[in-house]
């Protein structure tokens, strides 16, 4: 039995002495890998077929007959610096004062954010509520003073709770006095999930090699059906021994090809817009490119609308908004950016050209806001490191421009092929360095292997030609347009699924 003494979750302040910090330990040279931890906790919280708060992975480490099988809890680590709380736009995942990271499903509107977000692949989307889920220490029961469902049904007691405040207690003797490990460090995400006794190969999603065709025991996957489906590379470039992982879960990608499409269209609402500056507001500007990026524009709302899991609470994104996420800043952004362009729409209709102009000063920052902050949104999914690149943000406002003049070319303004040319060269240098410069972490090489070599390697390649293609636009007008705008939709796709083709856990 436990006593916690809590505040009201979400209340704010100072730590409070009386307010215990919970934490786990897990000790792997307990376990036995008979899975009563993940039965329990589907029992206690109603978990539907297909998706686990809490699952034991195991890797087979070594050669026969000399050969171990190796076990690992999997489940939230509890972070004192959450990234899915920070990227949620509605709060709807939250971080407790006594260290629990909670979740309000009456809130969440299914983004999928916080699934981009977490290192560690703790959060799902509930097949039957469409709502974010994970483990959430059994925050009900530890509120009634009760260990979490898990703690109570392990055989050898291999998994602890307890308060790190409380020097007496058994976990902050495991933390304080022997050797444990947390599962990705680098990520400083400072979890509350410790492991005593774990093997790197377990606790080290890239250092154990997993099974052709994605077969584990006890389970047959369809190809395709996890991030390391058929055709995925399986280097254990990490390991330290010989080891290939014998039970885990799928885990799925969380944005499909609807946010490769919302990044193109949102491109093209800002580059229309940005290409007709740089042209020099040619006879179209007062009227039809405000009118064309609006148009594009909207079709990047009704995308990202769309992709919602509960697409009828977008509205809570502006109701109550987290601002530390970068999809409410977004949202802001594009919304002020669609009030700009309508005004000056409005006003070129009614022939006020002069003032057309002068919208331009406070709609162009706007416009690259808009092209831009896409960026700062996948920099938030933390767990991807192919995002983590300080060159996305420029090389997304390049893409958008790309795609402006595309389009200027096609309605005919002066000087646009020349342009377009020009950044299209720009474009295929930053590809070029993206994948020329190593990376600096294994995650990040595996996901530009994927790109370049793996699944996505059809979408990438077909973007590089029709780079190539849209850089001989003073030749090929209109047809190096459409290659242009092709280009972009094909490298962006290759792109955003690739960073979400390696595995976290």
């Amino acid at each position: 039995m436990l006593r916690p003494e809590l505040k009201p979750p979400g209340e704010e302040g100072a730590p409070d002495a009386a307010v215990p910090l919970w934490a786990k330990v897990i000790d792997q040279s307990r376990c036995i890998g008979c899975h009563a931890c993940t039965t329990a906790c589907k029992s206690e919280n109603e978990v539907p077929l297909s998706v686990t708060r809490t699952y034991v992975k195991s890797v087979d480490v070594g050669v026969y007959p000399a050969v171990r099988r190796s076990f690992q809890v999997t489940r939230c680590n509890q972070c004192d610096d959450p990234p899915c709380v920070h990227a949620c736009p509605t709060s709807a995942m939250y971080r407790r004062p006594d260290g629990i990271v909670d979740f309000d499903k009456s809130v969440c509107i299914g983004c999928k954010a916080c699934i981009a977000a977490c290192p560690y692949d703790a959060i799902f989307i509930n097949p039957e509520d469409h709502s974010a889920e994970k483990c959430n220490f059994c925050a009900h029961r530890i509120d009634m003073g009760l260990e979490p469902a898990c703690v109570v049904v392990c055989p050898v007691e291999a998994i602890l709770v307890g308060d790190l405040r409380d020097s007496g207690s058994r976990v902050a003797q495991y933390v304080n006095r022997e050797v444990v490990q947390v599962r990705r460090p680098e990520k400083a995400t400072r979890p509350k999930l410790f492991y005593k006794d774990a093997h790197i190969a377990t606790l080290d999603p890239l250092a154990a090699r997993r099974p052709e065709g994605g077969l584990y025991m006890w389970s047959e996957q369809a190809p395709g059906t996890g991030e390391m489906g058929t055709g995925a590379r399986t280097s254990p470039a990490n390991s330290s021994a010989a080891a290939i992982v014998s039970y885990d879960v799928a885990h799925h990608a969380p944005w499909d090809w609807r946010v490769s499409l919302y990044t193109w269209t949102k491109g093209v609402g800002a580059g229309v817009y940005l290409a007709a500056l740089l042209l020099g507001m040619g006879s179209g500007w007062p009227v039809v490119t405000p009118l064309l990026s609006g148009i594009f524009l909207a079709m990047t709302g009704l995308i990202l609308i769309a992709d919602l899991e509960h697409p009828l609470r977008f509205v809570l994104i502006f109701r109550r908004p987290q601002w530390r996420s970068w999809l409410v800043r977004g949202a802001v952004v594009i919304s002020l950016y669609g009030a700009a362009l309508v005004a000056q729409f409005t006003l070129g209709v009614a022939g006020q050209v002069q003032l057309t102009h002068w919208m331009a000063l406070g709609a162009a920052p706007l416009a690259v806001l808009t092209a831009v902050y896409t960026a700062y949104l996948f920099a938030q999914a933390r767990a991807r490191d192919l995002w983590q690149s300080p060159l996305l943000a420029p090389h997304m406002l390049v893409q958008a421009l790309m795609l402006g003049a595309a389009v200027e070319v096609l309605v005919g303004a002066l000087n646009a092929p020349r342009l377009l040319a020009l950044l299209a060269a720009v474009h295929l240098l930053l590809v070029a360095g993206e994948v020329t410069i190593g990376h600096p972490t294994a995650h990040a090489r595996e996901a530009l292997h994927e790109m370049t070599a793996g699944r996505f390697r059809r979408w990438f390649w077909a973007g590089v030609v029709l780079t190539l293609v849209a850089g001989a636009a003073p030749w090929l007008g209109p047809f190096s347009a459409v290659a242009a705008l092709a280009a972009v939709l094909t490298h962006e796709h290759a792109h955003v699924q690739a960073g979400q083709s390696v595995p976290l856990a």
